[in-house]
């Protein structure tokens, strides 16, 4: 019957992280576990030292305290993610494990994402992790380039930032790797944001905007109050604030800092030992 009611619990966790993602989950469970715990303290009270416990009652003192941490570290700390696509290459790679400083843009409650603290505000340049507006259910990791009040346009592979272009230094021709091919023709270049320097990529024979990026065009775009314009790298191979529109504060997750692993199983070797440790600039 205990084995039952375990696969149960998992099970329902498993439906629950594909319904409505990790942190939900850590939630139900952190809950189930500790009102299970609680209820048998409260209706036994405290047992003799040697007493054997329920096989339920077990299984929620021993994943109580895990499933509790986990969620708080994940929602106030540190939360893993790992980078699907080419989008920010040439600063992220496909496979780079990376960790997204949760506190830096607010202290926010677990599920509800209701601001707690406020602790910063965004800074242009920076890396951001955010819910996707389209489908909020989607994590995306993009470079947040204009704050609110900007005046925004994106012409002849140059951003305009309130008339102003923002220049790129030329490095050269890239040569990608493993699952990220797709770059091969690409140009890298450095980009100064005003004052945020950072590397980009550019495909000299693409168009400036595909014909599914339809949001911003070659017209300047003026970014409202609370929210922010966030573009990939990768210019020419981004699904960004350029084909969509602007990220509201309340969708910010947290700011990319560190690669602590990198693994794509189409590069030799596998892992890529020189980005395990390395900052997000």
């Amino acid at each position: 019957m205990h084995s039952i009611i375990l696969i149960g619990f998992f099970g329902l966790l498993i439906w629950i992280i594909f319904q409505f993602g990790i942190e939900s989950a850590l939630a139900v469970g952190t809950l189930i576990s500790g009102v299970v715990w609680l209820i048998y303290r409260l209706v036994k009270g405290k047992q003799e030292k040697d007493a054997v416990l329920p096989h339920y009652v077990e299984y929620a003192r021993s994943f109580f305290p895990i499933f509790l941490i986990v969620l708080l570290l994940r929602a106030f700390l540190a939360e893993p993610f790992r980078i699907p696509s080419g989008s920010m290459m040439p600063s992220l790679l496909v496979g780079d494990f990376i960790l997204v400083n949760k506190f830096t843009y607010g202290i926010r409650m677990p599920v509800t994402k209701t601001k707690l603290i406020e602790v910063n505000e965004p800074e242009r340049g920076d890396v951001v992790v955010f819910r996707w507006p389209v489908n909020p259910r989607l994590d995306y990791i993009k470079r947040l380039v204009a704050l609110p009040g900007d005046k925004v346009r994106y012409q002849n592979k140059t951003l305009f930032i309130n008339g102003e272009p923002m220049k790129i230094d030329p490095i050269g021709q890239y040569t990608p790797v493993g699952s990220g091919m797709r770059a091969l023709g690409s140009f890298e270049g450095r980009e100064d944001l005003m004052g945020v320097e950072h590397s980009i990529l550019v495909n000299p024979l693409a168009p400036d905007f595909s014909p599914s990026c339809t949001f911003m065009g070659y017209q300047e775009v003026e970014v409202p109050e609370g929210h922010y314009l966030m573009v990939g790298d990768n210019r020419d191979d981004s699904n960004d604030g350029r084909c969509w529109g602007f990220v509201p504060e309340a969708n910010l997750v947290g700011k990319a800092f560190f690669v602590w692993f990198s693994l794509d199983w189409q590069r030799p070797g596998f892992i890529a030992w020189d980005r395990i440790g390395n900052s997000i600039q």
